[in-house]
C-alpha cells in the first residue's frame, strides 16, 4: 500500500515511539478524514494468541487521529499539540486481524470545538470492518516534543 509520506516522517509526527507505534502508512488525508495503515508484525505489543487485540485497534484509531492533527500542523509548518483520549463509546468489535495482515483505519471527524474532537473510526482488514468506535480527543496547550 502506498503512503503519502515515508514511515520515518510518520515516526516524527507521532508522539508515540517504538514499541508503541500503531500506524505505519498515511494512505489519504483530507480536512475531515484520514486513512492510515499498519502491518501487524509479530513484535507488536498488542499481539495475543496470534491476533492484534482490541486495545491495539483502539490505539490504532487514536494514533490515526493524532497523525491527522500532526500532519495538518506540519503542512502549516507549526508544531502540533499533544492529544489525549477523553472518551470512547459505541465500540463494536467484529473480528481481529492476524499476524502479517495489513489493516486500514478510516477516521471521520464529526466535530471539532475548542480543542475537543469527536471522531468515528473503523479498522478494516480484507474489506471487512473489524472494529467501529467513536472517540473524543482533547488537545493540550503544550506542543508535542
Amino acid at each position: 500500500m502506498e503512503s503519502l509520506i515515508p514511515e520515518s516522517k510518520i515516526r516524527e509526527l507521532l508522539p508515540q515511539k517504538i514499541p508503541f507505534e500503531m500506524v505505519s502508512h498515511l494512505i489519504s488525508f483530507e480536512e475531515t478524514t484520514v486513512t492510515t495503515g499498519l502491518t501487524i508484525k509479530n513484535d507488536n505489543i498488542f499481539i495475543e494468541n496470534g491476533h492484534f487485540n482490541e486495545s491495539g485497534m483502539i490505539e490504532n484509531i487514536a494514533q490515526s487521529i493524532a497523525l491527522h492533527i500532526s500532519y495538518a500542523y506540519s503542512l502549516k509548518k507549526e508544531k502540533a499539540p499533544l492529544g489525549y483520549i477523553g472518551a470512547m463509546k459505541n465500540v463494536k468489535v467484529f473480528g481481529f486481524p492476524k499476524l502479517n495482515d495489513f489493516i486500514t483505519t478510516e477516521v471521520q471527524i464529526i466535530t471539532e470545538f475548542m480543542g475537543v474532537t469527536l471522531i468515528e473510526g473503523k479498522v478494516i482488514c480484507n474489506e471487512k470492518v473489524l472494529m467501529a468506535a467513536q472517540m473524543k480527543t482533547f488537545l493540550s496547550e503544550v506542543p508535542a516534543q
